[in-house]
């Protein structure tokens, strides 16, 4: 009946004006028309949120179709892409890995959450459980936080000595030049999120049982210690911000254009067979993904 009512308000159309309002009418009802959208309607979801969150999806699927063809590249081509996600307590970071590795093929792609170290662990070299993880011959491996714990998190919280939290920062550039020198893709991401967003997370996280596992006792203490935080992940930036290894900062505070815009970051740094094919934008919007800049204006 709706379709019907448009087809023959086009047809009684007098002006460009009304043509082009009539069919813009006739695309978002298309769009509503997916499974995603009527769900949202039925969920009584206001009609601009739900228009937002069908573009989303569709957008997602397009870039995850790229993703098939990044990795399908990568694995002919035995290439090693190592992407490191860092970031504070409730930031993104496992969401957007979720929707990075969604479509990919099991059997090429690991992800990487290594638990406290244990007690011999303690006693090897610093960074040798997390060279036991990086990516072999046509593989893609993401780390859901990284050795970059000692630059932030251990110094913090009092996990580590000043001796080696020192020791690392002077380590770090050096280990990463060489993995690159060795050929592996080296993208290290850092997802920025303002205080009050990261408050506003940890009360979902309380309220919602399927979030709960993820709050955990130094979660509690992240908006307590946010200035002591802010001021080790300065200095990371500061000293381990490289040409050869750059920091790239997402924001995001809003979760989906953060998914989005990291993806297209990777699908515009690795030169992946079928690239020119894409059906979607893959160059990342510059006000939501960029390069460390010391003078950059972060919202953490």
């Amino acid at each position: 009946m709706i379709n019907e009512g448009l087809q023959q308000l086009k047809k009684e159309a007098k002006d460009k004006k009304t043509l082009k309002q009539i069919e813009r009418i006739e695309k978002l009802m298309e769009k509503l028309h997916t499974k995603s959208g009527l769900t949202l309607l039925a969920k009584g979801k206001k009609l601009d949120k739900a228009l937002r969150t069908v573009a989303y999806e569709e957008d997602l699927v397009r870039l995850q179709i790229e993703l098939v063809k990044l990795q399908n590249w990568i694995y002919e081509n035995k290439k090693r892409v190592l992407i490191i996600f860092e970031g504070r307590d409730a930031a993104g970071k496992g969401g957007a890995i979720k929707r990075f590795t969604e479509h990919l093929n099991p059997r090429r792609y690991r992800v990487v959450a290594l638990p406290k170290p244990t007690e011999v662990e303690m006693g090897q070299f610093y960074f040798q459980r997390y060279i036991a993880q990086l990516p072999n011959p046509g593989e893609i491996v993401f780390f859901d936080r990284s050795w970059y714990n000692r630059a932030i998190v251990e110094p913090v919280f009092k996990f580590c000595t000043e001796e080696q939290y020192e020791k690392f920062m002077q380590e770090v550039p050096g280990l990463e030049h060489a993995l690159i020198d060795d050929g592996i893709i080296l993208i290290k991401f850092w997802f920025s999120i303002s205080k009050k967003e990261q408050q506003k997370r940890f009360k979902e996280r309380k309220l919602n049982p399927l979030k709960q596992w993820k709050i955990s006792p130094i979660d509690m203490k992240a908006q307590k210690m946010w200035d002591e935080i802010t001021y080790y992940k300065e200095e990371m930036f500061s000293r381990t911000h490289t040409s050869y290894s750059p920091w790239i900062i997402v924001k995001s505070n809003d979760k989906k254009s953060a998914r989005l815009e990291s993806i297209r970051y990777v699908l515009s740094k690795i030169p992946y067979e079928g690239r020119k094919e894409a059906s979607s934008i893959l160059h990342p919007d510059p006000d939501i993904v960029q390069r460390y800049h010391r003078q950059s204006k972060q919202v953490d």
